[in-house]
C-alpha cells in the first residue's frame, strides 16, 4: 500500500474511532450514575490517545445538558474547557501529548535503572526550549545557536515544515541558549535572522528561510550559513549566504551564491575558507548541483579577527565539480591531515577527495556495503598528536549495523557493528576520544511503527558508545525518540546537549500553545561519574601558532595525564563536518604550569576556535577553555 493510501486509511480509522468515542460519551451522559459517565469518558480519552490526530469532540465546545445532569455543573465545565482547547489546537489531542510525555518519562526511568552512571553515563536534565533546533552550533562564547523554521502545523502526524509554502509563512527563526543561565525561558535569547525577499514570486519580506541550509565555522568563530528553502518544488534551494556573529550575536547578509542550494554540505578547508557542495537548486527537489563554491571568494581575505564581520562578500567557484547527484543530499565532508577535503556521498560509488589548492578531484574506492545510505553519521577518527587520517561511516541503513572506516590512502575496512541498524543518528567525538551515538530511527518519519506515528521502538532511544578498541555497547535511553532533524553537540563542560526532531517535540509538548515548542536533554557521559575533575585554570587568549609551544595553568598538575583539543561542532541532518579530536604533547611541567606543543599545521587543525581539555588517567576531563589557531 502506498504512503498516501496508508495515511488515508489511518485517517479514516481515526475518524471512526472518534465518532464511536463521542457517541459512547453522549450515551453515557444520559445515564443515571456519575460513575458510568466517567468510565465511558475515560474510555473516550483512551481512544483519543490511541488515535490522537482526531479532535476529542465533533461539535462545539459548549457545555451539554446531559453532561451537566450526569456529571454536575463543575465537572461538565471541565470537559467543556478540554473540548474548547482541543478544537482550538486542531487535530492532535493535548491529552495525548501529556500522556505520551508521561509514558516516555516512566519508561526512561524503568530502563535506565539498569545502567549505572559510572559505567554508562546518565541523562540528567530535560527541559523545554523555544526552537525545534533542526540546526545547531556550539559557539566559542559557550552559547549554543539553535535555528529552524516557523511551524505550519502543531499536529505531529502532519508535516510542520514550510517545504512547499511561499511568502511570509516560510520564515526562519533562531535562538541562543546560554547554559550558564540555566534551563528556563530566561536562558534563551531570540536572534531573528535578517528580513529579506527571496525569489518565490511573492515579493514578501520575511526572516531568512534558511531551513535545510548547510553551515560551518569561519576562523574568527563565526558561522557561515548557506542555502535554504524557497518554498516550492518539494524543496527548492535558496542562494542565501549568511553569517552569524557570536561576539555581537547578530546576523549579516552576503552576496547570493551562484546557485540555489537545499540540503548542501559545507566544510572548513586548511586555509580557513569554506567549501560548499551539493544541494538541490532553485528548480526544486531532484535538481542537484555539482558546482563547488568557496566563501569568501579568493579575491577577499579570510576573516581571522573577531571584528571582521563578512558583509556583501561573494563566493566564487572552483574549477572542479562535485557530482554527488540528486540522491546524495548532505554528503559528509571532512578535512583530513593531508589537506584534502573528503566528500563521502550517500551512494556507495560517489566518494572523492578534493584538493582545495589545486582545485582537483580524486576518485576513491566505492564503499564496500554497495548500497545507498540515508541520513546517518560519519566521524573523523582520532589519530593522536596529528589530525585525523581516517573517517568512520555508520548509520543511514536500518538493515546494516556495521561501521566502515575509510583511510586517507583510499582503502575501506569493515569495522565492528553497533547493536542494530539505525538512521537519523548523531555520533559525536568526546574529550576522551570515545564515540557516542544518540538519536536514531527506522526511517525519515518512521520510529518503528509506520510513517508519522509518534510512537517509537525503545531501542532507538538508547545511546551507544564506542571505546578505544572499537567496541560498541548499548546504554541508557533518552526521554524522547529523536530521528529526522535531531541534533547533538558536546558542551565545554563535557556534557552532551541532545535536541531536535520537530515531530517528536510537538507530540510531547506539555503546553503546545506557549512559545516553548522544543525540548533539550542533557546527557552526562560516564567520565563525569568517575571522580573529581582535573582543573584547567587558564589558557592563552590570543591566537596560537602552529608547531609552537604554549603554557597553561592547572591547580591539579599531578592528575593531568593528557591535553586534548576538541572542535566545537555545527550540525544538521546527521551531518557534522567540523568534528575533530587531537592530543597535545605535554613537553614540560613545572609546578602548576604545563607547556604544551601545538599541532604541526593547519592541515592537522584548520584555523579557528577549539575547546582545550585536560584529562586524568581515567579519562575524566576538566571543564574546557577556548583557544584559537591561525
Amino acid at each position: 500500500m502506498s504512503r498516501i493510501k496508508r495515511r488515508s486509511a489511518h485517517r479514516a480509522a481515526q475518524r471512526a474511532a472518534q465518532r464511536a468515542a463521542h457517541q459512547a460519551a453522549q450515551r453515557a451522559a444520559g445515564r443515571a450514575t456519575h460513575r458510568a459517565a466517567l468510565s465511558v469518558l475515560a474510555a473516550a480519552a483512551a481512544l483519543v490517545t490511541a488515535f490522537p490526530a482526531v479532535p476529542a469532540a465533533a461539535h462545539d465546545g459548549s457545555a451539554r445538558p446531559e453532561e451537566r445532569a450526569a456529571l454536575g455543573a463543575e465537572h461538565a465545565q471541565e470537559h467543556t474547557k478540554v473540548r474548547e482547547q482541543l478544537l482550538k489546537l486542531g487535530g492532535y489531542s493535548q491529552l495525548a501529548r501529556i500522556d505520551s510525555l508521561n509514558s516516555l518519562t516512566r519508561s526512561q526511568a524503568d530502563v535506565n535503572a539498569r545502567f549505572h552512571p559510572k559505567a554508562f553515563g546518565q541523562f540528567a536534565e530535560y527541559f523545554q526550549s523555544p526552537d525545534f533546533a533542526a540546526h545547531v552550533a556550539m559557539l566559542p562564547t559557550g552559547k549554543v545557536l539553535l535555528f529552524s523554521f516557523e511551524r505550519m502545523e502543531s499536529d505531529p502526524t502532519e508535516e510542520p515544515a514550510p517545504t512547499n509554502t511561499t511568502g511570509a509563512a516560510n520564515a526562519g527563526r533562531a535562538f541562543l541558549w546560554d547554559p550558564r543561565r540555566g534551563t528556563g525561558p530566561d536562558a534563551f535569547k531570540k536572534v531573528t535572522p535578517p528580513e529579506l525577499v527571496v525569489p518565490d514570486g511573492t515579493g514578501v519580506k520575511r526572516p531568512a528561510p534558511f531551513f535545510c541550509a548547510g553551515h560551518a565555522f569561519l576562523p574568527n568563530g563565526m558561522v557561515g550559513v548557506f542555502g535554504g528553502n524557497l518554498g516550492y518544488g518539494g524543496g527548492a534551494g535558496a542562494k542565501l549566504s549568511l553569517v552569524f556573529d557570536p561576539w555581537t550575536e547578530g546576523w549579516s547578509v552576503n552576496k547570493d551564491m551562484e546557485v540555489g542550494r537545499w540540503y548542501p554540505s559545507v566544510a572548513t578547508a586548511p586555509d580557513g575558507r569554506l567549501l560548499i557542495m551539493s544541494g538541490h537548486t532553485d528548480q526544486g527537489w531532484g535538481t542537484s548541483t555539482s558546482v563547488i563554491e568557496r566563501f569568501p571568494a579568493k579575491s577577499h581575505p579570510v576573516p581571522f579577527e573577531k571584528t571582521v564581520i563578512p558583509r556583501d562578500v561573494p563566493t566564487d567557484t572552483l574549477r572542479v565539480d562535485a557530482p554527488f547527484g540528486a540522491d546524495s543530499d548532505y554528503p559528509h565532508l571532512f578535512t583530513l591531515r593531508d589537506g584534502k577535503v573528503y566528500g563521502l556521498g550517500r551512494h556507495a560509488t560517489r566518494q572523492w577527495a578534493f584538493d582545495p589548492v589545486a582545485e582537483t578531484r580524486t576518485d576513491l574506492p566505492a564503499r564496500p556495503d554497495g548500497v545507498h545510505r540515508g541520513y546517518g553519521s560519519a566521524v573523523p577518527l582520532p589519530a593522536g598528536l596529528r589530525g585525523p587520517d581516517s573517517v568512520l561511516v555508520l548509520g543511514g541503513d536500518r538493515d546494516d549495523p556495521n561501521t566502515y572506516r575509510l583511510t586517507s590512502g583510499g582503502g575501506w575496512e569493515k569495522q565492528q557493528p553497533r547493536a542494530f541498524g539505525r538512521t537519523q543518528d548523531d555520533t559525536l567525538l568526546l574529550p576522551d576520544a570515545s564515540l557516542l551515538t544518540v538519536n536514531g530511527a527506522y526511517g525519515i518519519r518512521d520510529y518503528g511503527n509506520g510513517d508519522y506515528n509518534p510512537k517509537s521502538d525503545l531501542k532507538y532511544r538508547q545511546i551507544e558508545t564506542r571505546n578505544a578498541l572499537g567496541e560498541w555497547k548499548l546504554g541508557p535511553a533518552q526521554r524522547l525518540p529523536r530521528g529526522y532533524h535531531s541534533n547533538a553537540v558536546v558542551l565545554p563542560d563535557g556534557r552532551v546537549m541532545v535536541t531536535g526532531d520537530e515531530l517528536q517535540q510537538l507530540a510531547n509538548d506539555p503546553k503546545i500553545d506557549d512559545d516553548m515548542n522544543g525540548s533539550i536533554e542533557i546527557f552526562e557521559p560516564s567520565y563525569l561519574h568517575r571522580g573529581n575533575r582535573p582543573v584547567l585554570d587558564y589558557a592563552p587568549e590570543g591566537p596560537l601558532r602552529y608547531d609552537a609551544a604554549f603554557t597553561v595553568g592547572t591547580s591539579t598538575p599531578d592528575r593531568v595525564k593528557k591535553a586534548v583539543l576538541l572542535a566545537p561542532t555545527t550540525a544538521t541532518h546527521s551531518l557534522n563536518t567540523s568534528q575533530r579530536h587531537l592530543e597535545l604533547g605535554i613537553v614540560h611541567r613545572k609546578g602548576n604550569i604545563l607547556r604544551l606543543q601545538a599541532p604541526p599545521s593547519a592541515n592537522d587543525v584548520p584555523p579557528g576556535y577549539y575547546m582545550l581539555f585536560l584529562l586524568d588517567e581515567y579519562g575524566v576531563p576538566s571543564a574546557a577553555k577556548w583557544v584559537s589557531f591561525r
